[in-house]
């Protein structure tokens, strides 16, 4: 590691962190909502001097730290998302918890919002130690559409940037500890809509009628043979259908039938051709039975990609804070984050910090996740150092 400066955060630095995780706890705000988020973050920016702070997806932020030092001027993106939950907290443990009915920082986001922080901090400190720039982005919108890591692309945020690094908890790995594979970590998330028409008539008599619901339920059985009979085994794609909507009355052939689900992949090749052949199967199974089907695609975030090269950088990272038993590859995640985003369009990592341990060990998007304060000050430390690293061009 750069033990040649101090990387390390300063006692003031250290409680900003901490008390903005526990702020952003006591006050979660949901997806394109995270307006009181966005002004805390500015004011603790502001506070210790890092000013001028950009908008934008309306309720994010970014921030741009120049290094004035001589040598290669490369350039690192770090995200931290912001948005929180709807989920009612049940622990009562915390003395931090949520004070939002039915919100809460069920996913980290909190944690990974400070950790930024963190980052920010300790990189506007060093400012006369490095070259090139880190760009920090507290992200909106992780969770729900319209995406704020969309945003970032289409805003062209990272336009020139060399790297990009994010983050995630995992409750799965031990407190410590920390992972990152090369290749997919995530899957790709697209969202479909299939909208069946028929036609009414009484249910005494199905013959003079077209029956939505007879195409939907032939539907939902046949699309998941592409996943069985037309993917390879190791695959592990996902077809889910998610809601289903139609009839009217017990006693009336039903006419139209809405369908909604999610279409998920880790391989970029496979997404297209999987939302194509559930487009066929949907209106192949719909004319077979004298019906119609339209499809609807709404694309949503693409499969972290995570560099190789990248990887082995943070494995030495992680091997010179902790040592060789503090890193795991981890397993590759049957979900999905918007960072994908950002790893389509520049060379990026995803890593994990562990949080389990007990007592701390329910998974996210669950009532009862918690993670320790403790996980917070290592990690952004090592965040830190692993950015330098990055920005020195450190071989792995």
């Amino acid at each position: 590691m750069n033990s040649g400066i101090n990387t390390l955060l300063t006692d003031t630095e250290r409680e900003a962190v901490i008390e903005l995780r526990h702020a952003m706890h006591r006050e979660p705000e949901l997806s394109n909502k995270e307006w009181n988020t966005q002004q805390r973050i500015r004011e603790t920016l502001e506070q210790f001097g890092l000013v001028g702070a950009n908008a934008f997806h309306r309720t994010g932020l970014y921030v741009d730290i120049e290094g004035t030092a001589s040598g290669p001027r490369r350039s690192i993106a770090v995200r931290g998302d912001i948005d929180a939950l709807p989920i009612q907290e049940t622990r009562d443990d915390l003395p931090f918890r949520s004070r939002v009915e039915g919100v809460m920082h069920a996913c980290g986001h909190d944690l990974h919002a400070s950790i930024a922080m963190g980052v920010a901090l300790a990189f506007h400190r060093m400012r006369n130690n490095f070259a090139g720039k880190v760009r920090i982005l507290f992200q909106p919108a992780e969770e729900a559409e319209p995406l704020g890591g969309r945003t970032v692309v289409e805003e062209k945020l990272l336009d020139g940037f060399d790297r990009a690094v994010g983050f995630h908890v995992a409750p799965s790995i031990p407190r410590g500890n920390y992972g990152a594979r090369a290749g997919a970590v995530t899957k790709s998330a697209d969202q479909f809509t299939l909208a069946v028409s028929g036609s009414a008539a009484h249910g005494s008599t199905p013959h003079a009628g077209v029956d939505a619901i007879a195409i939907a339920a032939a539907f939902i059985n046949e699309v998941q043979k592409v996943i069985s009979r037309e993917m390879p085994a190791d695959d592990k794609s996902i077809i889910t259908i998610g809601t289903i909507h139609g009839g009217e009355a017990t006693n009336i052939i039903c006419p139209s039938v809405i369908m909604e689900g999610t279409i998920r992949t880790a391989n970029p090749e496979r997404r297209s051709l999987l939302a194509q052949r559930v487009r066929e199967i949907g209106e192949g199974v719909a004319a077979m039975h004298r019906g119609k089907a339209e499809f609807i695609l709404r694309s949503g975030e693409p499969a972290v990609i995570n560099d190789a090269e990248m990887v082995d950088l943070f494995r030495y990272a992680v091997v010179q804070a902790a040592g060789p038993e503090a890193f795991t590859e981890g397993k590759s995640l049957s979900g999905s984050d918007d960072f994908g985003f950002y790893s389509q369009c520049v060379r990026s990592i995803y890593f994990w910090f562990g949080s389990g341990e007990p007592g701390k060990d329910s998974g996210v998007h669950t009532p009862t996740f918690a993670v320790s304060d403790d996980v917070l000050i290592p990690t952004t430390e090592l965040a830190i150092n692993y950015c330098l690293d990055l920005l020195n061009g450190r071989p792995a």
